[in-house]
């Protein structure tokens, strides 16, 4: 007898300075490996670039950001570009992004599933309510934003093996926030080969005890891509291709970004 699976909108959390081939790798890598299991349906995907206020090393703009992901995303059919957190007065903690993803999905889905009577007095006709959920967020997955589906959706944070590591940093990381990342919402985690991401679980009370919430895939086609080469490359003058989308590295070109002391910012925040 088959379990029922439960579907789930992976979401990624990062700078995206620039946006690498590895970032949108990750999202069809976690899709195999978690339906292969059986377990979970991702029904999409989403990438929510970090506010300007992270002041991270040489961190751009979020405008440009976020033009190099639209570039990046604008032939994928199942991950989408959020500026939630850029549009935000400061920056967010990661725990506080993914409830947030998660409240917007309970609503869109509750809206679809109003009693006719209920939208009737919210809106004058059906194709107000149509245009309300449509327009609800453009991330939301097609499915979230009709009512064609009844089963409720699970946010899970996608990430690199860097960031289950650097929950054992002292003072990176909110104890409670890690509790409610894992706990609540879940973990996806990338990882490559010669890697021991299930001894940073061992080592953590809160993540052995979460345990059966994380998924650890391997990356076996390993690839040491990673924006800090990337800008470093760029700014040595050497070739990207490859490496990023050619439209991103266009677009890195023609505004001229991650040159030597243009548009960075020195300091470093939790997370």
């Amino acid at each position: 007898m088959n379990m029922a699976q439960t579907d789930v909108l992976l979401v990624a959390c990062g700078s995206f300075n620039p946006p690498t081939i590895m970032h949108l790798r990750m999202f069809e890598i976690a899709r195999d490996h978690l339906e292969r299991l059986g377990q979970l349906k991702i029904i999409g995907g989403v990438m929510s670039p970090v506010h300007d206020a992270y002041q991270k090393q040489d961190l751009v703009s979020s405008e440009h950001r976020c033009n190099m992901l639209r570039l990046a995303l604008s032939d994928h059919d199942w991950v989408r570009l959020s500026e939630w957190e850029c549009q935000q007065s400061g920056w967010t903690r990661t725990r506080q992004v993914l409830q947030h993803y998660q409240n917007q999905l309970n609503s869109a889905m509750n809206a679809n599933h109003d009693s006719p009577l209920k939208r009737q007095r919210q809106c004058s006709n059906r194709d107000e309510v149509d245009d309300a959920v449509q327009n609800f967020s453009n991330w939301i997955p097609n499915q979230c934003a009709s009512s064609g589906s009844d089963r409720p959706v699970k946010v899970m944070l996608l990430c690199g093996a860097d960031v289950l590591e650097s929950f054992a940093k002292p003072g990176l990381w909110n104890i409670k926030d890690i509790e409610t990342i894992v706990g609540q919402h879940g973990l996806v985690v990338i990882t490559r080969e010669g890697t021991n991401p299930y001894r940073f679980i061992y080592e953590s009370d809160v993540l052995t005890k979460h345990m059966g919430n994380i998924f650890i895939v391997t990356e076996w086609i390993t690839n040491e891509v990673s924006s800090t080469k990337i800008r470093r490359a760029h700014r040595r003058g050497d070739s990207i291709k490859y490496l990023v989308p050619d439209s991103v590295m266009q677009y890195i070109q023609q505004n001229q970004l991650y040159q030597e002391g243009a548009n960075s910012t020195t300091n470093e925040k939790s997370l």
